[in-house]
């Protein structure tokens, strides 16, 4: 059997080439500055607003 040569092992920091590096993970506040979903919860925030001045003032 013909002798080869390895590469050493790679270090926990050093990604390998056969792996793509793993996508930043982005969390609640990057959800909630996408414009669709900040329209939503102004649309809903504004309808429970408008309920509650009518149950407050007009009943």
């Amino acid at each position: 059997m013909p002798h080869t040569t390895q590469n050493p092992p790679r270090g926990v920091d050093e990604p390998s080439p056969e792996m793509p590096a793993l996508p930043e993970r982005r969390g609640c506040l990057f959800a909630l500055s996408q414009p669709p979903l900040m329209l939503f919860l102004a649309v809903i925030g504004a309808l429970l607003g408008i309920t509650g001045a009518y149950d407050l003032f007009l009943l």
